[in-house]
């Protein structure tokens, strides 16, 4: 088959985002190539490394060997209560993300990437990369993964920028303003959404799980109302939608990050059966 090109468009979604590696699997399979990724959040660090040219099979290796190490929380933040600065240390989170990303600037990359990151004194959306600003490539990805209360502000050019995800933890808003028209879009969404099915409460603390709470339905309901959007749109490309089988309170379950994997792979194949690209 000969290879043709999409947009693609990666969401947030912490640990569960090892399931955009298993949707680049099943679109190399169809003989689809990305022509640029859109991204956030976690979503935007796995955009990064394949972009960069490391094999999606690698870059799933590289996940789970650095995973866990990313995630360290702060020993002070227990004893600074609510004037703690984040729950979590940002530099290991930097190590790990230096660790699966070889490339340190956005020109590094072989293929366009567009990172969605938010100004958390204005709400603004920010773009990085191809369409948007440049930046250090780290500095960026550290920014569009520090999710409030987890991470820290990261500071670019003198703006507190935080987690993409605030503004569509699966970036159709960035999508729209850089996607070349006539080029089909598949947007992988991994994050929270309304039909996440009941789940074990998580062992974390009441404030904790209420900001997890909050925040994730405010999230699902953006997303929803994105989609809608999009497809209301006759001038936008055709989106396929892909949602891959999710969990609540799985964003730290790095350990179940190569089940995720085969779940995007699997949902891919069977959105791509029937969707703008025709038979194989």
């Amino acid at each position: 088959m000969t290879a043709r090109t999409v947009t693609l468009v990666l969401s947030g979604g912490g640990a569960k985002t090892a399931a955009h590696l298993g949707a680049a699997r099943a679109l190399a399979e169809a003989g689809l190539t990305p022509a640029r990724y859109v991204a956030t959040s976690m979503g935007a660090v796995i955009a990064a490394g394949l972009a960069a040219g490391v094999a999606a099979p690698v870059l799933l290796e590289r996940l789970t060997q650095v995973g866990r190490r990313g995630i360290v929380r702060d020993p002070l933040a227990a004893v600074s209560g609510l004037f703690a600065r984040s729950l979590l240390r940002p530099a290991p989170f930097r190590r790990a993300v230096e660790a699966l990303v070889p490339a340190r600037r956005f020109a590094e990359l072989g293929v366009p990437l567009t990172v969605a990151v938010v100004n958390l004194d204005t709400s603004e959306l920010l773009l990085f990369g191809s369409g948007g600003e440049d930046a250090p490539l780290v500095d960026v990805l550290c920014a569009t993964c520090a999710l409030p209360l987890y991470f820290p502000a990261v500071p670019i050019g003198g703006r507190r920028c935080g987690d993409g995800g605030l503004r569509g933890v699966l970036p159709l808003e960035a999508a729209a303003l850089v996607a070349a028209a006539g080029v089909p879009v598949v947007g992988v969404d991994v994050g929270p959404g309304l039909d996440l099915p009941p789940g074990e409460a998580p062992a974390v603390p009441p404030v904790v799980r209420a900001h997890d709470e909050a925040v994730g339905t405010l999230m699902a309901a953006h997303t929803a109302a994105l989609v809608t959007a999009w497809r209301a749109e006759p001038t936008r490309p055709p989106l396929v939608y892909v949602r891959p089988r999710v969990e609540r309170n799985a964003t730290f379950q790095v350990e179940r990050m190569r089940r995720y994997e085969e779940d995007g792979y699997q949902a891919t194949r069977a959105h791509l059966t029937g969707s703008p690209f025709g038979a194989n």
